[in-house]
């Protein structure tokens, strides 16, 4: 048996790929693609979300409970962040759809870093480099993405909000 060594911030995103596509057939290839990383990179991240139990036996079927729970309660504590610097990126947390549907942000923007990026803000660092150049391809994704970042780095509103919007995706996943 493989020894746990503690979850890595990719885990989180290939999970969220995988919600993300719902119950469509994948294999770790796609999974790796879509996320420009490694094949050995999600095979490993899988496993340590099966020993973690946010994945079935067969590494196919997300937790959706669990992996909710760990999302709600424990991300922040795990990958906590601090905005930085004002940079040009991309939207995220409160500054990005769905949250900022709900919350007018005033002169707070969050963004990830990113040199093609549209919007200048404070910087959040992303959970796996590779985000922002590969978000455009998969709205839900995005918006899960920006979810977590509200969960990450929100106030109690902003929470509250986050957790109202990330059950209504996870709902049907």
């Amino acid at each position: 048996m493989k020894k746990h060594n503690g979850m890595r911030p990719q885990d989180i995103v290939v999970l969220l790929k995988i919600v993300s596509i719902h119950n469509q057939q994948w294999r770790n290839i796609d999974i790796a693609n879509a996320l420009q990383v490694s094949p050995s990179e999600v095979s490993e991240a899988l496993n340590r979300c099966r020993i973690a139990g946010l994945i079935d036996s067969k590494k196919r079927s997300v937790h959706i409970n669990s992996f909710k729970e760990f999302l709600i309660y424990g991300l922040k504590y795990v990958f906590p962040v601090e905005p930085g610097a004002v940079v040009k990126g991309i939207p995220t947390a409160h500054s990005a759809s769905p949250i900022n549907e709900h919350i007018a942000s005033g002169g707070d923007v969050y963004v990830w870093p990113y040199a093609k990026g549209t919007q200048r803000g404070q910087s959040i660092e992303p959970l796996y480099k590779t985000l922002p150049a590969i978000i455009q391809e998969d709205k839900l994704f995005y918006e899960l993405l920006a979810i977590i970042d509200t969960i990450r780095v929100g106030r109690a509103r902003e929470l509250k909000i986050a957790i109202e919007e990330l059950e209504k995706r996870l709902e049907y996943a």
